[in-house]
């Protein structure tokens, strides 16, 4: 618990009625009484805490109806599940709480972030704490709906005297009446004109205002102004104006707010519409995937609606076809989400981690927050049909030729079959299958075996079945069945086509319906494929581990076949003394055992072994990749994913990374020379050269210390790597920024090379370089001449202090007043901290009573540091440093 909650539950637990001073709270909890006094303060302006003036001033709880402020309100809860909001919650309460009746505040952000929903929960916030009563008004006023007539927005807003012009023909209140005692929301306030903006500035400082025609009356409203913009304000409101708004909070982009918030955000909407609905959703996991990696550029808005259109689409199906469940598969997804599953192999790893492989099917509920997973609905839904429908749907957007895109859909017919033979048994078919197409598989079986003289494997009559029974839910749902070769198969496998068609027409009868040829096309396919390919044995990526000396390969493999209690993995021992050919003609014959079209993964130590991947591909003709030294993790992991049937692309790269992991464990050898504090990543996916050529770009076209800064290219195999290498340099130095055209790390800054080439980014990046050089050669500095305080530690805490000045104040320094900004509070906690007295600010009591909003946040910001420091900063102090902000762009 932080010390301001320890000193505010000492007084709670006092009650209502018990009066303390700081003294008598130092004394009880032990603590220096001048940081009782400061968090006491700092509670009182909060709100949390009452305050009765005298000699000791006395500090009290406040009243039941306050306490409120103890219970969790909508801002906290949704605190919790978007860690991206934490700042601008925290901001909203300190706009709600400033007393003595909150502060105007400034909602930023792209279209459709949320920032009328936002200003929406600042609203119920005050309602929840007890500062705003259950009843206060919340008025919205869209400024662009009278942007064109100053006039008629004067008169909607302040309202009108009777008589004030022709047509006036009774008094009329305005919206800042009528949100008296509220708050009123100006939406898209960057329309409202400057003579709008005028009028407002007496009533913002005041309270004050007079309705359209009135004279003599002046009228009171206590009205919180919040408003909301997607411009720039700094261009689009008058300065006077915006310096009568304190408080301003930028709403992240839904981009910016991650993959996790997004899924929140995602199931959320399916759940308001599942209530909506009045009965439970099944979203498929293709669906998910499509709704977190699309491109949605207005963001949570477009979300939703995008989410409505999908369920609107759902159910007119749920209701026509009189279905017994409302599932969502990736046919009802409009046709711009779908391109998110072409996106969704750049976040592999995040997509795993936050959904998951094993799950299918996701299922929200009308009233419970809880989602739960369906086990094996997608597999019987989406059948081969929506599996061979989406690959070719996204083979095509690849540019991927005719060829290509036919042999890819056989390989994936044929993952689908082992898929259907791993998930189901003849027991489970008879639970799923209808039995009238278990007695139609049956004869369909014994006709095919008999015409094409051979007999089919187990796992093809179960995805037969399986297969046959979607055919029939999916036409029965108005669906088509179109085979995207049916042409091609029928030349290229005649026999089994002639069949297929027969089976067909077996079908029709004995299921009452018409079947249209495609089908036939994928009935050949279940017959062609159950030749020796499909057996067991010849399915997965096979695992060989060849290692010099004696035992030392059968070692690892026992281990790992003990362990996962297999005969999988093989070894091979190479003895010193042995002829190392003697043993890849050894390999080869291995290789051909447990080899097969999957491919092969060689798993060695050093040497010729390197060179025996090549060999065995050259001899065999299969793929065959090979690991370098190997050691008993790296078996055991790829003879586990090679067992679950993984590629042999997918198991190379999981046990490579393993390897990664290993040499970042190991003990690295001191450098011989101290590395610069700072760096920029060049990172690039197409090769060294492309990375070690922007590295000399920006060496060539940026102003920097050799010393201080070094420019990284990063060239790696995959983006898995890539980031792996990155959080790495991460941990030993301060990374600036990337240069890549892959978003590798969400929390650095990245330029694309294109706006790198053309110069566009080239002055942000300068301005980074100058301030972090600016940055490191201060902490020197600052170590040699400050005598109380550690030079290093606080500057960290005053930039960090400045930092959330400029985030409340929405005024972001230039680069020189920042660097003063920084040098005077540095060295003026040093001098306070030594004891010397403040120097006194010309003309104070004027300039105070000009600026006391903006003081009161300076304090308020300066507070953290006089708590660390144990220092106290006068009026005097804090004056000086408004100067920084007030002055921000002349001041040098």
């Amino acid at each position: 618990m932080k010390r301001v909650d320890f000193i505010y539950q000492k007084l709670l637990d006092s009650g209502p009625d018990t009066k303390l001073s700081a003294s008598e709270l130092a004394e009880l909890l032990g603590l220096s009484r001048a940081n009782v006094s400061s968090d006491l303060n700092r509670l009182w302006k909060e709100g949390r805490i009452e305050k009765e003036e005298g000699r000791p001033t006395l500090f009290y709880v406040k009243q039941a109806k306050d306490s409120l402020y103890l219970a969790q309100t909508a801002l906290d809860r949704l605190a919790k599940k978007n860690k991206s909001l934490i700042t601008r919650i925290e901001q909203a309460k300190a706009a709600v709480l400033y007393p003595p009746r909150g502060m105007h505040c400034l909602i930023l952000g792209e279209t459709g972030v949320g920032k009328s929903w936002f200003a929406g929960m600042i609203h119920e916030f005050a309602v929840d704490i007890g500062r705003l009563d259950k009843g206060a008004p919340f008025i919205v006023f869209n400024c662009a709906d009278y942007a064109n007539n100053p006039q008629l927005l004067i008169s909607q807003l302040f309202g009108v005297k009777k008589g004030a012009y022709t047509g006036a023909e009774m008094d009329r209140k305005g919206l800042v009446e009528k949100a008296d005692g509220g708050i009123l929301f100006l939406d898209e306030v960057h329309r409202l004109p400057a003579e709008g903006q005028e009028i407002f500035f007496t009533f913002m400082d005041k309270g004050t205002f007079r309705r359209v025609g009135e004279t003599e009356v002046e009228r009171t409203a206590q009205v919180q102004i919040v408003m909301a913009t997607t411009e720039n304000p700094e261009s689009s409101l008058l300065k006077t104006f915006m310096r009568r708004i304190p408080m301003v909070i930028k709403l992240p982009s839904l981009l910016e707010r991650g993959m996790e918030e997004r899924l929140g955000l995602v199931m959320e909407i399916f759940r308001e519409e599942a209530f909506r609905l009045g009965r439970e959703i099944q979203i498929s996991a293709s669906v998910l995937q499509a709704f977190l990696c699309y491109h949605c550029p207005n963001n949570i808005g477009q979300l939703k609606t995008d989410i409505q259109l999908t369920c609107a689409s759902a159910y007119a199906e749920y209701i026509s076809l009189k279905k017994h469940v409302l599932h969502i598969s990736i046919q009802d997804v409009p046709h711009h989400v779908k391109q998110g599953l072409l996106m969704a192999k750049d976040y592999r790893q995040e997509l795993d981690e936050l959904i998951g492989t094993e799950h299918k099917c996701f299922v929200v509920q009308p009233s419970e927050e809880s989602i739960w997973f369906g086990g094996e609905q997608e597999d019987a839904a989406n059948s081969v049909y929506e599996k061979i429908e989406q690959k070719i749907y996204e083979l095509q957007n690849q540019g991927v030729s005719e060829e290509e895109l036919e042999f890819d859909i056989e390989n994936y017919f044929t993952t689908f079959i082992k898929g259907v033979h791993q998930r189901i048994n003849k027991g489970d078919m008879a639970r799923i299958i209808d039995p009238i197409i278990i007695h139609l598989v049956e004869d369909i079986v014994r006709y095919a075996e008999a015409k094409l003289e051979k007999i089919l494997s187990q796992k093809v009559i179960f995805g037969l079945a399986l297969h046959i029974q979607t055919s029939k839910e999916r036409l029965s749902q108005g669906k088509q069945i179109v085979h995207p070769h049916i042409n091609s198969v029928r030349l290229k496998y005649k026999k089994e086509f002639a069949v297929a068609l027969e089976c067909v027409r077996m079908i029709e009868e004995a299921l009452l319906m018409d079947l249209p040829i495609g089908e036939a096309g994928y009935l050949t396919m279940f017959f062609v494929l159950d030749d020796e390919s499909m057996q067991e044995e010849r399915e997965t990526v096979g695992v060989l581990v060849i290692t010099h000396g004696s035992g030392g390969a059968t070692a690892m493999v026992d281990v790992t076949n003990r362990l996962l209690v297999t005969q999988y993995a093989r070894a091979i021992d190479l003895p010193l003394e042995e002829d190392s050919m003697l043993v890849l003609e050894q390999a080869i014959k291995t290789a051909r055992d447990i080899g097969s079209a999957s491919g092969l993964l060689l798993l060695v130590d050093m040497g010729s072994l390197l060179g025996f991947g090549e060999m065995i591909e050259k001899e065999l003709g299969i793929p065959v990749k090979v690991v370098p030294m190997v050691s008993t993790p790296h078996v055991i992991e790829a003879t586990r994913k090679a067992m679950l049937g993984h590629s042999l692309e997918d198991v190379y790269r999981d046990v490579v990374s393993i390897s990664m992991l290993h040499r970042e464990e190991l003990p690295k050898e001191p450098p011989a020379k101290l590395s610069p504090a700072l760096t920029i990543v060049a990172a690039c996916l197409s090769g060294e050269g492309s990375a070690l050529f922007l590295k000399q770009l920006l060496e060539s076209r940026l102003r920097y210390d050799a010393k201080l800064l070094e420019f990284v290219p990063l060239q790696l195999l995959d983006k898995a790597q890539a980031k792996s290498r990155l959080k790495k340099i991460k941990e030993e130095r301060t990374v600036l920024c990337v240069v890549s055209n892959y978003m590798l790390d969400r929390g650095l800054r990245c330029y694309s090379m294109d706006d790198v080439m053309n110069g566009e980014a080239l002055s942000d990046i300068q301005q980074l370089i100058d301030l972090e050089e600016a940055y490191v050669k201060m902490k020197q500095s600052l170590k040699e001449h400050l005598k109380m305080v550690k030079g290093q530690d606080i500057l960290d805490d005053v930039r960090t202090c400045v930092t959330r000045m400029e985030e409340r104040l929405g005024n972001t320094l230039t680069f020189d007043t920042r660097i003063g900004a920084y040098l005077h509070i540095c060295c003026l906690v040093d001098r306070l901290k030594a004891g010397e007295h403040s120097i006194a600010y010309t003309d104070k009591a004027v300039f105070l009573a000009g600026n006391r909003t903006l003081y009161n946040l300076i304090r308020h910001e300066l507070q953290p540091l006089a708590d660390k420091y144990d220092v106290t900063f006068s009026e005097d102090d804090v004056c000086f440093v408004m100067n920084f902000f007030i002055h921000n762009k002349t001041l040098v």
